[in-house]
């Protein structure tokens, strides 16, 4: 099968699978989105909503994470890990979003990677859960494991794979296939032990670098 063919067959039993696909962070405004994301990197989003839920009855707003103090902040985060740099970004992105874009988070791809510690996969997900903007396909561990694995890239550089991935998938599709490929990675296509034997996309699956 065409590599082409392959991606609509993988995206056909992926929507069988997980036909309601969104992301599990907890978030009612674009900044909480923001956060939320910035929190995920390296950690779950299970760990990310436990902490966000008194984070944003703290800080309720762009201003309040700006003006917060460093050390606090590092501490109220603490729990998800690479605190002090997640802290950092998270304060300097909120004081950018203030002094460059009027205190609204922007909703292009091209603003978004200016704000200090947002790249392609952060901005891309803001976009498609806080404004319904697809741009591109966010690309996470898991996305780039199960890539790799199902040979749709050869590439280890995230951007790069975006692009193996926007190239084969219909852009209708990008954004639920990052949240469909996240689900299928953490119910079935783990990075220790991935269920073969129960995965329905092994009949397409060359299982590159996968003993």
């Amino acid at each position: 099968m065409k590599p082409a063919g392959q991606m609509l067959e993988i995206i056909r039993l992926l929507k069988e699978k997980y036909p309601d696909p969104r992301t599990a962070l907890r978030y009612e405004t674009p900044h909480q989105m923001l956060v939320a994301t910035i929190l995920s990197a390296q950690c779950t989003d299970v760990r990310v909503n436990m902490v966000t839920e008194e984070l944003f009855r703290k800080y309720q707003g762009t201003k309040e994470f700006a003006e917060a103090d460093m050390q606090e902040l590092e501490q109220d985060i603490r729990s998800t890990g690479f605190y002090r740099q997640k802290a950092k970004n998270i304060k300097n992105s909120s004081i950018a979003i203030l002094e460059n874009y009027s205190g609204k988070v922007p909703d292009t791809m091209e603003e978004l990677i200016t704000l200090p510690g947002v790249g392609r996969k952060t901005a891309n997900v803001v976009m498609s859960s806080a404004y319904g903007i697809t741009e591109g396909i966010a690309v996470d561990t898991h996305v780039k494991r199960l890539s790799f694995r199902l040979g749709l890239t050869r590439h280890t550089d995230p951007n790069k794979i975006e692009q193996d991935l926007m190239n084969l998938a219909p852009k209708e599709e990008w954004s639920d296939l990052s949240y469909r490929l996240i689900l299928h990675g953490r119910a079935v296509c783990s990075a220790r032990k991935p269920e073969h034997d129960v995965c329905m996309l092994q009949h397409l699956c060359p299982r590159k670098g996968v003993e």
